[in-house]
């Protein structure tokens, strides 16, 4: 079962959280970072991508950046940007996509901490590979700063008592920040959950309802915190178990309130064909329907669009290229890899061959239409979503997705609350 904890969260005072809050470190490279701070130095990315601080051409990975990294988030506490609660608590936080529509969707996370022995256990599960440079990365931002700066996106078995407290506080209690991102239009609203009984019965009822969650978004970030508690557990000789650095920092989402968005793919070149042998190539797995030149965008499991030479197709998997009864094998992306990418494009590693590239659906497939027309690109294919059951079906067996597999929308805002490991 699963382990939550209050913590006493560090927050911005509400008349600055819209300047703080910002998104997550690995969404923006240095130069949009840069650019989206101008003005602003209350935005939490001084100190999650500290080099923007620095000299152009200063990495993120130099020890210069590191050290500009512990003395923004200093100066964050020192200045009053940052507060820590006087009492542990719980919080809810809720996002939405289209907010200012009359029948806007929401999603309704609590933020809490999770055990770190959990994610070792596999208690906390995961559906995608980590690597290790990465969260040596993160690693080194936990360790500086003693904190977890910003969250993981995790999901779990919705359980009706939870949602029923969650939506308690929501219907009767004024959010203490609620505003629209500028930068994306996304809806961001903060609930505190200061009653002691409500917040023990939450913890009561992960620890007896709630068999695993799910890391939904953030795998290296769960690796990066789990590991330096391991670490910090092993330099201590007088360990008990329930010191902070024992926990994370999550946002929990019920996973029916979550949607994936697709992750499409556009490639370089068409490994030596011409379009004749392509189209040919492709009919041993696929049903390939020619849909003329207007965007069209898969409707159902099992059905790709591709983007070639001004036009959009339909493409089919017929039977016996897939496998409903596989975790892994009932994926479309494993399709689209198996019978396209590797058998025809001589695409054998999605993470380190550089003629293929990966588009997130929130970007629309006008942005896949846009690379094949400029030249940059010459084929784009794109994919129906997969599924929270996919993904929970996928963690539940031990298996690992494929690389670039889960978009999630709308992305945690960093700064809402942060968790000190002190």
């Amino acid at each position: 079962m699963s382990v939550i904890k209050p913590f006493k969260g560090y927050r911005p005072p509400v008349d600055i959280v819209e300047k703080l809050a910002s998104r997550p470190y690995d969404v923006l490279n240095t130069e949009e970072a840069r650019k989206e701070c101008e003005g602003n130095p209350y935005s939490l990315l001084h100190v999650t991508k500290a080099e923007i601080d620095l000299p152009e051409g200063t990495k993120d990975s130099d020890l210069t950046t590191y050290i500009k990294v512990v003395e923004n988030f200093n100066a964050f506490k020192d200045f009053g940007w940052l507060v820590q609660d006087q009492e542990e608590k719980l919080y809810i936080y809720a996002q939405s996509m289209n907010p200012k529509e009359a029948d806007a969707r929401w999603q309704y996370g609590i933020v809490a901490c999770a055990y770190s022995e959990d994610y070792i256990n596999k208690v906390i599960k995961k559906h995608e590979l980590t690597r290790k440079d990465k969260e040596e990365d993160r690693m080194k931002h936990v360790r500086i700063t003693n904190a977890n700066v910003e969250p993981v996106f995790f999901a779990y078995p919705a359980v009706n008592e939870i949602d029923a407290i969650v939506n308690n506080i929501v219907r009767h209690d004024k959010p203490i920040y609620d505003f629209i991102a500028k930068e994306d239009g996304f809806g961001h609203r903060f609930w505190l959950i200061n009653d002691k009984a409500t917040i023990d019965r939450l913890v009561e009822l992960f620890a007896t309802k709630v068999p695993a969650m799910y890391i939904a978004d953030g795998h290296h970030r769960s690796a990066a915190a789990a590991l330096v508690g391991q670490e910090k557990k092993e330099h201590n000789p007088k360990h008990t178990g329930k010191e902070e650095y024992n926990f994370f920092m999550t946002v929990i989402f019920p996973d029916n309130q979550l949607q994936v968005i697709d992750y499409n793919r556009v490639v370089k070149d068409l490994n030596g064909l011409n379009k004749e042998q392509f189209m040919k190539a492709l009919n041993d797995a696929y049903v390939v329907e020619d849909m003329g030149t207007e965007i069209y965008k898969p409707s159902k499991l099992h059905e790709h669009s591709m983007y070639l030479d001004g036009h959009w197709y339909k493409m089919t998997a017929k039977a016996g290229k897939y496998d409903d009864n596989d975790p892994i094998g009932v994926l479309d992306v494993k399709i689209l890899s198996d019978n396209v990418l590797d058998k025809i494009l001589g695409i054998k590693d999605l993470r380190t061959d550089k003629r293929i590239d990966f588009v997130g659906g929130i970007r629309g497939l006008g942005e896949l239409k846009r690379r094949v027309d400029n030249g940059e690109m010459t084929v784009a294919f794109a994919l129906y979503p997969v599924s929270m059951k996919q993904i929970i079906d996928i963690a539940d067996s031990g298996n690992i997705m494929p690389p670039k597999t889960t978009w999630f929308e709308p992305k945690l805002r960093s700064g809402l609350v942060i968790h000190t490991l002190e």
